[in-house]
């Protein structure tokens, strides 16, 4: 049942979380399809139960995700009035011990946080490298931003004391235009953040500035992270109380 598709040295503990994860999709679900590495993964694995006899449809995070779930035999379904998520599957960049997070390395942030919303719960599957104490560890929060304002926007994110950057095309030659026809400042703090209330305070103090569409914070909204591992185990995290 379980496809073997090549990945890198990891691939061992991101195909142990979606094949964890596969049990929390009843028949008849519709799904919601995050991007990246990981979540391809599960969307392969969820095209695979369903060639057996699972009953389900998905809402994509993005174009690679729809694709990925074209591949994989996937329905998918549009949001829409009436339309509520039994779950999303995604994956996260860095996840701390409350179960913060940050998104958006993979440029797919808006989508992402739109599906969510939109799901009754969100499962973050996640390799062991992951995991931070504090958000920030791992150097960028990506913000996506409406290309008009962005040197207004830059000005006051550096007020903020991080030091953003244009995200550039894969080729390196221009500005990387994400799928909603916007840029993306990838925004490294001076320090991790000291805590969750810090995180959410500058959450609030980026969403503030006038053309800010959406961050890569995405703050008490997972309700489960499946931490793979390279031998196979899994951890399965649950939100902790603040």
């Amino acid at each position: 049942m379980t496809s073997r598709a090549a990945g890198g040295p990891d691939d061992r503990s991101v195909l142990a979380a979606a094949a964890q994860a596969l049990a929390l999709v009843p028949d008849g679900a519709r799904v919601g399809l995050g991007s990246g590495r990981a979540a391809s993964r599960f969307i392969a694995e969820l095209g695979a139960r369903r060639r057996e006899g699972l009953r389900v449809s998905g809402v994509p995070t993005s174009r690679a995700a729809a694709d990925a779930a074209g591949r994989a035999g996937i329905p998918l379904i549009e949001l829409g009035p009436g339309i509520r998520l039994d779950l999303t599957v995604d994956g996260a960049d860095e996840v701390a011990p409350n179960l913060d997070l940050v998104k958006g390395w993979g440029g797919a942030l808006v989508g992402e946080r739109i599906v969510a919303a939109s799901s009754q719960r969100l499962v973050i599957l996640v390799g062991e490298e992951k995991l931070v104490q504090r958000l920030g560890e791992r150097g960028r929060v990506p913000v996506e931003i409406i290309p008009l304002a962005r040197w207004l926007v830059t000005r006051a994110i550096e007020a903020l004391g991080l030091t953003p950057a244009v995200r550039m095309d894969g080729a390196g030659r221009q500005p990387l235009v994400t799928e909603h026809g916007n840029l993306i400042l990838d925004c490294a703090p001076p320090e991790p953040l000291r805590d969750a209330t810090a995180a959410r305070a500058l959450e609030q103090a980026l969403l503030a500035i006038t053309g800010v569409v959406d961050t890569g914070l995405f703050l008490g909204i997972a309700d489960l992270v499946l931490v793979g591992h390279s031998d196979g185990r899994v951890d399965a995290l649950g939100r902790m109380e603040e």
